[in-house]
């Protein structure tokens, strides 16, 4: 065989792993030119609250809520920025203002609001403002978005209790801000962990996240909270 036809065939092993088992790379060549739109009260299930949570990558925050009882579904997009309608390649790019979020349709009369809070927190980092662990940039930084002014008095306790507790060595940073223009996400990252299981789960596997969140919370990571 020779070194030209080694070097193509490279190539094409190359892009297939690319594509296989790199969630960005297949995003990219498949659903590149796709666009968000804007989440309106509308959207929102009769009878529901929604909580909105940044926490790095979406696909990694919608699992640990979506299987809560009392939830009716969460939704990954963007929010924060001044640009209507981003895609996920402008946002993740950087430079729009928008952070990867999620919203969780709830029904507060099964589930609270402070519990969860007590599942975003066992899902991050607080204490980093440059990204969340293998994904860096200020759009995927954490924060809490409170819609309502009891929202806001809620999130700030838990944060107070979360710092008093003395869990985290470091500062805790992320900020609790008012809710803004929710763009939900194109449809292939909703319910990605479901729909590229393979690819997600390599993808979560190397982050770091679960490594870490492990090691902070240890045997206080999983909550007693009703399940589906």
């Amino acid at each position: 065989m020779t070194k030209g036809l080694k070097w193509i065939i490279g190539l094409i092993v190359a892009a297939i792993v690319g594509i296989l088992v790199i969630p960005e790379a297949y995003s990219y060549l498949t659903k590149r030119n796709y666009s968000s739109e804007e989440v309106s009260a509308s959207d929102i299930p009769e009878g529901y609250d929604v909580a909105t949570f940044a926490g790095g990558c979406f696909w990694c925050m919608e699992p640990p809520f979506e299987k809560l009882e009392g939830v009716h579904s969460v939704i990954s997009g963007y929010t924060g920025g001044d640009l209507e309608n981003p895609s996920y390649e402008e946002v993740s790019a950087g430079g729009t203002g928008h952070i990867e979020s999620v919203q969780v349709y709830y029904n507060p009369d099964v589930i609270h609001y402070e519990e969860l809070l007590d599942v975003f927190w066992r899902q991050i980092n607080p204490t980093d403002d440059g990204g969340q662990f293998v994904d860096r940039g200020y759009q995927y930084t954490t924060a809490v978005f409170y819609h309502t002014e009891e929202q806001k008095e809620v999130a700030e306790q838990s944060k107070k209790e979360l710092i008093d507790s003395g869990r985290f060595k470091e500062e805790i940073v992320t900020p609790i801000a008012q809710a803004e223009a929710f763009y939900r996400a194109e449809e292939y990252h909703q319910d990605y962990y479901k729909k590229n299981k393979v690819r997600y789960d390599y993808y979560r596997g190397n982050s770091g996240r679960d490594q870490y969140l492990e090691k902070i919370w240890g045997s206080d990571l999983k909550l007693d909270l009703p399940q589906k």
